[in-house]
């Protein structure tokens, strides 16, 4: 049987599933970058995901997203571009509107610390109408829950929900994360992730790190 082919947009082996869009194929902006199987499920609207999803992307700043991501409907992401000025009295961006008060003010926007670029991880899931504030960084193996307001880091593995989003727990030990993310499956051919796809769902930590340390 075939696996599906990350060069096209939707699924290949899966010609109904055209709701499901791999973003490396869609994706234009040169702000955003994404890895092959890394999916967005736009229920049918054929709205490109960074038209409809990411907002303020005007730069420098880059939203990142790694290999075998889920991404649910109506996730929002906003990006730095957006964010008002915070470091006095005021956060009106006087600087915006050009003429006097954008020579007055520039010197002042530009000493304003930039946030970083905003990264979701491999294997990261992000639930249906979920929030991610700029400059944020999801771990690898992250769940987001449904609705989360996420603003602040999330570690890899952890699971978060909840406006602000909070931690509620860590999906394994901390000496199984470490094998997780030592073993890095989203990295290996795509032959041997085929052959081992059961166990990447379904076994231990330790298996997969059993697999990455046999394979060749």
């Amino acid at each position: 049987m075939p696996v599906p082919d990350p060069s096209q947009l939707h699924p290949s082996t899966r010609p109904d599933l055209t709701n499901v869009v791999f973003l490396a194929n869609q994706v234009t902006s040169e702000f955003i970058e994404v890895g092959e199987y890394a999916y967005y499920d736009d229920e049918g609207t054929g709205v490109p995901f960074e038209t409809a999803n990411v907002l303020y992307n005007y730069g420098p700043q880059r939203l990142v997203i790694g290999r075998f991501s889920a991404i649910g409907p109506g996730v929002t992401i906003l990006m730095p571009a957006g964010n008002h000025p915070m470091i006095g009295p005021s956060t009106y961006p006087f600087t915006m509107f050009g003429g006097e008060w954008t020579d007055r003010t520039l010197d002042t926007y530009l000493s304003i610390p930039p946030l970083p670029d905003t990264r979701i991880g491999n294997d990261v899931w992000i639930g249906r109408q979920a929030t991610i504030m700029p400059g944020v960084s999801i771990g690898d193996g992250a769940i987001v829950a449904a609705h989360a307001v996420v603003t602040k880091d999330v570690a890899p593995y952890a699971i978060v929900a909840g406006n602000p989003a909070r931690h509620i727990r860590t999906r394994f030990a901390d000496e199984d994360v470490a094998l997780l993310l030592a073993a890095r499956w989203w990295d290996w051919p795509i032959d041997l992730i085929t052959e081992h796809a059961a166990t990447i769902m379904g076994g231990t930590p330790a298996d997969i790190a059993s697999i990455s340390d046999t394979s060749p």
